[in-house]
């Protein structure tokens, strides 16, 4: 069970009239978790009201409430509340109720499987880690205008940001190198918004995406007339970015010719504009990314090498997402935030079956990958959680008026539901044949007598006492 914080243990509210299931809980989490218990639902509001939990563990059936409406009044009162409905009597409508209410698990009592049971409970806490993470970060840059949001706190991503907040006041080059998708142009605004230059422009040039004649111009600007089409002058992006930064992505795919040229500027930031004889000065710094490794690129003999030691004064690696799958869950959680609000949405929370599906994918696309994954799920999805099939689709999508988390919910129940009629009459004659002794039954049947005491209960063939 992993804690909400590095350093205090996550507080769970478990709130169920059952004093075995009570019990349970406590016995299962007190170790790892700071536990709340509740018996009824005024009990639950005052506990609620009073602590900022992490988890609720709602009874479907209380004796003053109905689980699925407290728990529709906590969210709304804080929307980003992780929350799982409990139920010791598995019904296909109430299921699908919960799913569309936001609920992240609905789970059916009596718990056979308690290894599964800490397994949804730890995504659970995941889940919430993951918004809180998030509702940090923008409250630390509520004040900060033109921060961008960078989601990780991973060790990988630690280190690569812990690099860039050193060498962001100092002006010095710095080289970008990853993988593509990895959040190199972020890291490059980041660098910026934590620089002496923050104020001054910043701008950024796909080097891999224009030709060498149109990437010359773009950056060394021209006269009037220096070629076919050249109507008035037009000052380069040395030019305007004086006194700020520039952003030159995907340095390895610049031509030999335009090394060279580059190399002759950054001697002394000093450049002629195409079509003129006339130096011009220019104070910026200089930030480039590549998702090839350089130094490679200088031994194949298709980069300068002078010019990569001039560029990669500081180098920061930017980690691919599979050495950083800590923080899949707080980045697909901030996607899922933005593309809601963008869409005018109300997508979410993502399922623990998506949550361990996005963890398992292997994310070749790094970052932008998962971005992309959330955006297209929520675009075509109507509202509700968000399950798997949302995420990777196996064909074309349809306008279904159920989603297919509840759908999927609505088949799992329905044996659920068949296997019911067979407990309930196998626990009365199981009792019946003990003479009413539970240590009895339990001896008979197999089952842990506190296990058998709340299935019964379930079936009302034994009182709460």
């Amino acid at each position: 069970m992993h804690s909400a914080a590095a350093d205090t243990p996550p507080k769970i509210l478990v709130v169920d009239d059952d004093r075995h299931t009570r019990n349970l809980f406590n016995r299962l989490l007190a170790k790892s978790a700071a536990v709340s218990l509740a018996t009824n639902g005024a009990e639950a509001r005052k506990l609620f009201a009073a602590g900022d939990f992490n988890l609720v563990l709602m009874d479907q059936r209380l004796p003053d409430d109905d689980g699925i409406d407290l728990l529709r009044e906590f969210r709304a009162l804080r929307p980003r509340l992780v929350g799982i409905l409990m139920t010791g009597f598995a019904d296909a409508r109430d299921a699908v109720a919960a799913v569309r209410e936001g609920v992240f698990d609905y789970l059916t009592k009596p718990f056979e499987d308690i290894e599964a049971l800490e397994a949804v409970i730890g995504k659970a806490l995941e889940l919430d880690r993951a918004y809180r993470e998030i509702h940090g970060l923008r409250a630390r840059l509520s004040g900060a205008a033109g921060i961008p949001d960078v989601i990780g706190q991973s060790p990988a991503m630690e280190r690569a940001l812990g690099q860039i907040r050193q060498v962001a006041g100092l002006d010095t080059t710095v080289l970008l190198e990853g993988e593509s998708g990895t959040g190199k142009e972020l890291a490059a605004k980041l660098i910026h918004a934590l620089s002496t230059r923050a104020t001054q422009p910043f701008l950024e040039v796909n080097c891999g995406g224009l030709a060498e004649s149109l990437l010359e111009s773009l950056l060394f600007g021209h006269e009037k007339g220096a070629f076919t089409g050249a109507g008035q002058a037009n000052a380069g992006y040395f030019e305007k970015a004086h006194g700020g930064n520039l952003f030159l992505d995907e340095i390895a795919d610049m031509s030999p010719k335009l090394q060279s040229s580059l190399l002759r500027v950054l001697q002394d930031h000093s450049f002629t504009r195409i079509g003129s004889t006339q130096k011009r000065q220019a104070d910026f710094r200089l930030i480039c990314a590549t998702n090839r490794p350089l130094l490679a690129e200088v031994k194949a003999g298709r980069f300068r090498e002078d010019l990569y030691y001039r560029i990669a004064v500081v180098s920061v690696r930017m980690p691919p997402l599979r050495e950083r799958t800590g923080d899949i869950v707080p980045l697909a959680a901030h996607f899922l935030d933005t593309y809601s609000t963008k869409f005018g949405k109300t997508c979410g929370p993502l399922t623990p079956a998506a949550l361990q599906a996005l963890e398992n994918c292997r994310w070749e696309g790094n970052v932008r990958q998962l971005q992309n994954c959330i955006e297209r799920a929520v675009a075509l999805h109507a509202g509700g959680p968000i399950d798997t099939l949302h995420l990777f689709p196996t064909g074309e999508h349809a306008d279904n008026t159920v989603p297919a988390d509840a759908a999927v919910a609505t088949a799992a129940l329905a044996y659920q539901v068949a296997r019911s009629d067979f407990e309930r009459e196998y626990f009365q004659r199981l009792l019946d044949a003990a003479r009413g002794n539970m240590s009895e039954a339990a001896r008979l049947s197999g089952i842990p007598r506190q296990n058998l005491y709340v299935r019964m209960k379930r079936w009302g063939i034994v009182s709460n006492k």
